[in-house]
């Protein structure tokens, strides 16, 4: 059965590319803006939830909090270009937090993870017990052949 997957963010550029690459993956998805998202959810279920943090108003957190407290069984993932959310994200119970600028093929296997992970490891994520979190830093911004190489 397809999953089905709420892209709820604020660029609409971005929400139309990880559409496609979603649905690519056989995926359903469907994209809307932060504010929409409740609307949307009432039209159908999900199985996971991206949120893009990076709202101009700066409410993307208090929408991670009503869909939680709404929707707790439902695994969400974190994108954001604010730095040090990682700590906020611990302490929310969020399933994932993925910075900008995205790691797509780290994405799809985040996503493939969080929809196969038991209720119960979601459950004591959400009530701060030991628990798998997925976490993937921002991609370098420097190309790899500038690195320094040693012999």
């Amino acid at each position: 059965m397809k999953k089905t997957i709420l892209l709820a963010g604020y660029d609409a550029a971005v929400r139309r590319m990880l559409s496609r690459v979603l649905v690519e993956e056989d995926y359903t998805v469907l994209a809307t803006s932060g504010e929409e998202a409740f609307e949307r959810w009432e039209e159908s279920q999900f199985d996971l939830v991206l949120l893009d943090l990076d709202a101009p108003a700066g409410d993307g957190w208090e929408i991670f909090q009503r869909l939680n407290t709404k929707y707790p069984s439902v695994p969400i993932v974190i994108i954001t270009a604010q730095p040090n959310q990682i700590f906020p994200a611990l302490a929310s119970g969020v399933g994932a937090l993925m910075e900008k600028p995205l790691d797509l093929f780290k994405l799809l296997r985040m996503i493939e993870d969080l929809l196969k992970e038991p209720w119960a490891v979601r459950i004591a994520r959400m009530e701060g017990r030991p628990s798998e979190f997925h976490y993937v830093p921002p991609k370098s911004k420097t190309p790899l052949y500038h690195l320094p190489v040693k012999f």
